[in-house]
């Protein structure tokens, strides 16, 4: 049977479409449901070219309820991939997949992390640091922001005269290089 994985994600999707793709034909894993806070989500379009199911939510479903963890569990995911998911994640969804939700974050980990360091924040405070390298994290997640147990880091260098975007565009080519592999070798770590 295959592995599933579902996939929370706040906005566009681009790692999203990238674990996608690369689960679109494998033979051991696919992508069972994308679920989202936002219902103008672009991800929920690419949910749909992939004909993949979707949820949109509330934070009253996801708070207050276990409506999500339901189903989740109806679904028998298998691993929790979040991808520009940008709420944190409540107990009861933590406590019902243990070690199975994984985020990524684009920095190394334990620097620029935390509450509201998120997207383009990030890259400007590296910036703001005069960092000469930045990367991406996977990790677990915990009942934190970005303080999970680390998966996989990969790095790259700050050359002189790169601006946001530049950091950005280098930092989202590790991502779509790493996340769907590391997500892989994570379901193939797993027991049947």
């Amino acid at each position: 049977m295959k592995k599933r994985i579902a996939i929370f994600a706040s906005g566009s999707g681009s790692n999203a479409q990238k674990i996608m793709e690369y689960f679109k034909k494998h033979q051991d894993a696919e992508i069972a449901i994308v679920l989202t806070n936002n219902p103008e989500a672009y991800v929920l379009q690419r949910a749909d070219n992939f004909e993949i199911p979707s949820h949109s939510f509330d934070k009253h479903e996801f708070y207050k309820t276990d409506d999500i963890v339901k189903l989740l569990k109806n679904l028998q995911i298998d691993l929790i991939v979040l991808a520009g998911f940008l709420w944190l994640i409540p107990e009861n969804l933590i406590k019902a997949f243990p070690n199975k939700i994984i985020n990524i974050h684009p920095a190394l980990l334990p620097k620029y992390g935390g509450k509201g360091m998120y997207g383009d924040k990030v890259h400007q405070a590296i910036l703001d640091a005069g960092e000469e390298e930045s990367g991406i994290t996977i990790h677990f997640i915990n009942e934190h922001f970005d303080e999970g147990e680390a998966i996989h880091q990969s790095r790259f260098k700050i050359e002189k005269g790169d601006d946001i975007e530049m950091i950005k565009f280098k930092g989202q080519q590790l991502e779509h290089l790493h996340y769907p592999k590391v997500v892989e070798q994570l379901l193939k770590k797993m027991k049947s």
